[in-house]
């Protein structure tokens, strides 16, 4: 519950409100002390007992134990910036293993110590560096070429192609995990959302559409998993015309998406929406033909259909934060 206090006046006209006992005993502050205020975009005051202390690295020890991996993760997404693992009777090969595979999905983690029984690892990454909007773009340019070529790969029978496809997810995912984290930190440090240009609501909003994009690449690796299943085979001519025309369609509703929700255009958004109708009746005249094709093709075909169909809605959820 919020401590409400009254804003009293001097004679002379000074505002004033009395900081609470107990806080500025806990921040070491005595009369005379200075404190930063911190005033946010949105009208909001910070204060800042130790507004000139250099900010000390969050650490965090982790045992060994079986799920190493995702506490890794875990606290990478927190914002920690030294994570110790400690095995007082040693750490084995298996576990090295596994520490050294989950620091290569995490960008900017690096193993900096390693001994008998202990591996340090720290995240070198300066967040001021890394503006939201910047990593949003790379990480959707990533995931615009993983959809445009996993439907590419099914239609054309390319299986290197859709290998490809399921390669580049790895890259997705760790520009997610770097997104999450950024915006983590800044939600902990008001102080680098002024500096970046983000309030608490925007912050909300990255993270949702951080996680949109991240799903929009789950759903072409799933088309590509199709396209290997084929293992070659070609759809008929009339489903890789229907095919390439919902590609190109949901390619357009995405691509409008991104541009809306970055620079907040209503119309853009709009126009996301708008693509409904055609998107529908593309699907169903892909399911009308597919019924017709031999079963070593219409499963699959039709799969594609409804990962198509995800990729649009989720291109839907992310031009409805533009408001």
């Amino acid at each position: 519950m919020a401590d409400l206090r009254k804003v009293q006046q001097t004679p002379t006209g000074t505002f004033f409100v009395c900081l609470p006992r107990a806080w500025s005993e806990n921040n070491g502050l005595k009369k005379g002390a200075l404190v930063a205020l911190n005033q946010t975009s949105d009208g909001k005051l910070f204060i800042d007992p130790k507004y000139n202390d250099e900010p000390l690295p969050r650490i965090t020890t982790l045992n060994v134990g079986p799920y190493l991996g995702r506490e890794i993760v875990g606290h990478y997404l927190l914002g920690s910036d030294i994570i110790r693992i400690e095995a007082k009777g040693g750490i084995d090969f298996d576990v090295r293993q596994v520490v050294k595979e989950t620091v290569g999905s995490l960008i900017g983690l690096e193993i900096v110590e390693e001994n008998y029984s202990q591996i340090v690892l720290q995240c070198l990454l300066e967040p001021s560096g890394f503006p939201p909007e910047k990593i949003l773009r790379r990480n959707y340019a990533i995931v615009a070429g993983m959809h445009r070529d996993a439907v590419n790969a099914l239609i054309d029978g390319d299986l290197q192609l859709a290998k490809s496809v399921t390669a580049r997810d790895d890259e997705n995912n760790r520009l997610y995990f770097l997104l999450v984290r950024i915006l983590r930190t800044i939600l902990q440090n008001p102080r680098l959302g002024e500096k970046l240009g983000l309030t608490t609501i925007e912050c909300l909003d990255y993270r949702l559409a951080a996680s949109l994009v991240e799903t929009m690449g789950d759903a072409c690796v799933q088309i590509a998993t199709k396209a290997l299943e084929l293992n070659g085979v070609k759809p008929s001519d009339e489903l890789r015309k229907l095919l390439s025309e919902l590609q190109s369609v949901c390619y357009d509703a995405h691509d409008h998406a991104l541009k809306s929700f970055v620079n907040k255009d209503i119309g853009s958004a709009e126009n996301v929406r708008r693509m409904r109708q055609k998107i529908q009746a593309l699907s169903t005249g892909i399911e009308q033909v597919a019924k017709a094709q031999p079963l070593d093709v219409m499963p699959q075909t039709l799969a594609t259909t409804v990962f198509l169909k995800q990729i649009y809605e989720h291109s839907v959820d992310m031009a409805d934060l533009v408001a």
